[in-house]
């Protein structure tokens, strides 16, 4: 672009008229000095070379069914009494024995966790009045226990309400170390994806010449079972309570994306 020299003579602005032809001088030299800047520029093509690659987005999922060697099951006390100390005291009383019939059928420390504490007050509502009468103190206390010897998981929850619990909130069933399972799962999911994606090039007359991507979810299902048993009291010890943990399954879903030419 050749160099451009713009004169403007200025005149000295010595009233209001003055200073406005200043102004509107130096509006217009503005102008004409942004002028280049403020013209249409053109569009930068695209590059023809740089065309986008074509691809074959698939998915697949591989299952495989095991057997559970692990079962996770939750066991509370509850008691309820007139002052703190003595609902605490109740409460304490049978966790403990509780616990002492896990440990007993050779339940490890490490797979017994506290997982609930709480104190609530007890109010009586009874007599509509404001604030409702307080009547005492419930204290709650529960475990989560692992039971990694699934024989002994009937006598595990016989003992426990035996001795004292007043709730069980469920029992799950699971496979403490599946990484061989995924494994097989991933392989057989890889395998799925590739064969739909190998009909489709096929059909459409391509082929596959690459992978531009690979994710994968991996989910194990757990089957829990859920009890009934609460404050009324434990199953006869005479028959054992029946425990089925039947088959889990770890599933492993991929998405892959193949290139094609």
């Amino acid at each position: 672009m050749s160099s451009r020299t713009i004169s403007l003579s200025l005149p000295v602005p010595g009233s209001r008229v003055g200073w406005l032809a200043t102004g509107l001088a130096l509006g217009m030299l503005a102008a004409v000095l942004a002028g280049p800047l403020l013209s249409t520029r053109p569009i930068l093509a695209t590059d023809p070379t740089g065309a986008n690659e074509h691809t074959i987005a698939v998915s697949g999922t591989g299952r495989i069914v095991l057997s559970p060697d692990t079962a996770d099951l939750r066991i509370g006390v509850s008691s309820t009494a007139k002052t703190v100390k003595a609902a605490r005291s109740a409460a304490a009383t049978s966790m403990t024995a509780v616990i002492a019939s896990l440990k007993n059928l050779g339940i490890a420390d490490k797979d017994i966790q506290t997982t609930t504490l709480s104190l609530q007050p007890v109010y009586d509502y009874s007599l509509n009045t404001n604030p409702p009468r307080l009547t005492g103190y419930q204290l709650s206390n529960a475990v989560a226990v692992t039971v990694r010897d699934l024989g002994k998981l009937g006598d595990a929850i016989d003992n426990a309400l035996a001795a004292g619990a007043t709730s069980l909130d469920g029992v799950s069933f699971r496979v403490a170390d599946q990484t061989a399972a995924e494994q097989q799962a991933r392989q057989a999911a890889m395998d799925q994806a590739k064969a739909k994606a190998k009909t489709l090039a096929d059909a459409a007359g391509v082929s596959i010449s690459g992978v531009a991507s690979i994710s994968e979810t991996v989910a194990p299902v757990p089957y829990p079972i859920y009890y009934g048993y609460g404050a009324a009291g434990a199953p006869s010890k005479d028959v054992q309570t029946p425990v089925q943990p039947g088959t889990t399954e770890v599933t492993v879903t991929v998405a892959v994306v193949y290139l094609i030419g």
